[in-house]
C-alpha cells in the first residue's frame, strides 16, 4: 500500500512537471533573480494539487456538511471528541458553524474550544500540495486533535464544577446560513459551489502562497540558506510559539498558510506550528464576536484559546529542544 502511494505521488509529480514545463521555461527566460523565479515556479506547481484537494473537500462538504453539523449538535457528552474529529477535516466552514451553534447554546464552551483548536483551515491542503511533505500531516493532526479533546473536556469539567453552566436545549432552532472565506454557504452548500468554490478558493490560496513564498525565498537568499532562516523567527526561543499563537488569532486563511509554509521551510519549530495552527480558528472567531452575547464571554473564549495554544506550543517546543 505504501509503495503504491509513493508510486502514485511520483507519477503525479512527473505529470505536474510536464504540464508546467512551458511555464518554467518562460519564467527562466525572464530577467529576474533565481530566488524569485523559484518562488513563482514552486507556487504554480501547487495549482493542480490544490484544485484537486479543494474539489474533493467541496464534494464531501456538499453531501455531509449537514450530517456533521447535526452530529456535533446532538453529541452531548461526546461533544469535544466529535467536534475535534470533525473539525480536523480540512474545511473552513465548521468553525463558523460551531460558533453559530454555541451562540445559541446548542454546544458547550468546551466543544467550541475543541473545534477551534482542532480546525486545520488551509494547513492540510497546503501540505498536500507538496507531496514530499505529506509525512508532516499525521503528527500535526494527531497533536491538534489530542489538544482539542483534552482542553474541551477540561473546560467543560471546570465550568460544570465551579460555574454550573448549562446548555440550552433549543434544538428546534434553525441555524441561519453563514458565509465562508469565499462568500460560499457553509451550512447549506449550493450545487454551483461544487466547481465554482474550488476554483475561487484555489486562486485565493495560490495568491497567498505566492506572496508568502516570495517573502520566504527572499529571506533565504539574504540569510544564505534555509538552514539560517530560523534566525529571523527567534529560532529555539520560547517566544516563537507565543508569536505564532497571537498571529493565528487573525481571522484570515493567509495566516495558517504562512505558518504552514514557515514550518515547511524550517523557519519555525513543531511547537510553534502547533501553537499557531491551534489558535487559527479563522472566520469562526469573527462569527463568535458577531453572534455571541455577552461580548465578555466571547473575549473569555478567545483568551482561553490563546492561552491553551501558547501553553502547548511552549511545552512541545521544550520537549523537542
Amino acid at each position: 500500500m505504501q509503495t503504491l502511494i509513493i508510486k502514485t505521488i511520483s507519477a503525479l509529480n512527473t505529470f505536474n512537471e510536464w504540464i508546467f514545463s512551458p511555464v518554467d521555461r518562460f519564467v527562466d527566460s525572464l530577467s529576474i533573480t533565481e530566488w524569485l523565479a523559484d518562488a513563482i515556479k514552486d507556487s504554480f506547481h501547487m495549482l493542480p494539487f490544490l484544485f484537486f484537494i479543494f474539489v474533493v473537500i467541496e464534494v464531501i462538504e456538499f453531501f455531509y456538511s449537514n450530517k456533521m453539523t447535526e452530529l456535533a449538535k446532538y453529541s452531548s457528552k461526546a461533544g469535544p471528541i466529535v467536534g475535534s474529529l470533525v473539525a480536523s477535516f480540512p474545511q473552513c466552514g465548521f468553525s463558523v458553524i460551531a460558533s453559530t451553534l454555541y451562540s445559541k447554546r446548542l454546544i458547550t464552551k468546551g466543544t467550541l474550544i475543541a473545534v477551534f483548536l482542532s480546525t486545520s483551515d488551509e494547513a492540510i491542503p497546503v501540505i498536500l500540495s507538496e507531496p514530499s511533505k505529506m509525512y508532516l500531516i499525521v503528527p500535526i493532526l494527531i497533536s491538534k486533535i489530542f489538544i482539542g479533546i483534552t482542553a474541551g473536556y477540561l473546560i467543560d469539567f471546570l465550568l460544570k464544577r465551579f460555574n454550573k453552566e448549562d446548555i440550552l436545549q433549543s434544538s428546534s432552532e434553525n441555524i441561519e446560513v453563514e458565509e465562508g472565506c469565499c462568500k460560499h454557504h457553509v451550512h447549506k452548500p449550493r450545487k454551483r459551489d461544487l466547481l465554482l468554490h474550488p476554483i475561487e478558493h484555489t486562486l485565493n490560496v495560490f495568491v497567498f502562497i505566492l506572496v508568502v513564498t516570495i517573502g520566504l525565498n527572499y529571506m533565504v537568499f539574504c540569510s544564505g540558506g534555509e538552514e539560517n532562516l530560523g534566525k529571523y523567527f527567534l529560532n529555539n526561543s520560547i517566544w516563537q510559539p507565543v508569536i505564532t499563537a497571537v498571529a493565528g488569532l487573525i481571522p484570515n486563511c493567509a495566516i495558517s498558510i504562512a505558518i504552514t509554509l514557515l514550518y515547511i521551510k524550517g523557519a519555525i519549530g513543531f511547537g510553534s506550528v502547533i501553537s499557531g495552527l491551534c489558535s487559527s480558528a479563522g472566520l469562526g472567531l469573527l462569527v463568535l464576536i458577531k453572534k455571541n452575547t455577552p461580548f465578555k464571554d466571547s473575549l473569555k473564549i478567545i483568551l482561553m484559546l490563546l492561552f491553551i495554544s501558547i501553553f502547548w506550543g511552549i511545552l512541545i517546543q521544550s520537549i523537542y529542544n
